[in-house]
């Protein structure tokens, strides 16, 4: 980020360091500019034999203690797959930047906790009345119509309030550029290790 708050993209990587520094920062500017393709990612996880992957919209990040915040309906399947398998993968890419990050983790659930009351309590109006929907997300219905979103009591909308916090394990940054593209990968173990890939 620059003095005034625009995110700056170094026209080379020729530091590791940068590669994780510069993932960072476009994760931290994306929570709250959604003009940004990062802004919303790709979450994919396992659903018994297969890979299922969804675009959900970033609400945090938390560069020290490597997590994302997303949230959803409590009442979706994807909470039983993050239940029965935490194990998670991240994408995002930005064609304007050039660049891509892919993430390796997994998801913890929230429900009815400090999590996700200190989450509701901080979400726009507009995002509380889509957890007042009858049915819950991804139920097969006739009429859909009879599902849009009415008046009534917002705050009701909390019994059906989830979080996901992505924690990430590995961080892959992509950088393609003509005069040299880049690619690295940051693990955590206990300590940082850092590697340059094969573009």
């Amino acid at each position: 980020m620059n003095e005034k708050g625009v995110l700056t993209i170094p026209d080379a990587f020729n530091e590791i360091s940068e590669t994780l520094s510069t993932a960072e920062s476009i994760l931290d500017n994306a929570v709250d500019n959604a003009k940004t393709l990062f802004h919303t990612l790709v979450l994919s996880s396992h659903d018994e034999d297969k890979i299922v992957s969804r675009v959900v919209v970033l609400r945090e990040f938390n560069p020290k203690e490597r997590y994302l915040r997303f949230h959803t309906d409590a009442r979706a399947p994807k909470i039983k797959h993050f239940q029965k398998n935490s194990n998670a993968s991240i994408l995002g890419y930005d064609p304007a930047l050039k660049i891509q990050i892919k993430l390796q983790g997994y998801v913890e659930v929230h429900l009815d906790n400090d999590v996700t009351k200190a989450s509701w309590n901080e979400s726009t109006t507009r995002s509380k009345k889509c957890y007042s929907v009858d049915g819950g997300s991804s139920l097969e219905i006739d009429n859909p119509a009879e599902y849009d979103l009415k008046d009534g009591n917002i705050e009701d909308g909390y019994l059906n309030f989830a979080v996901l916090k992505f924690k990430y394990t590995s961080l892959e940054f992509l950088y393609l550029k003509s005069s040299g593209h880049r690619r690295a990968i940051h693990s955590w173990d206990e300590d940082l290790v850092s590697s340059w890939l094969v573009p």
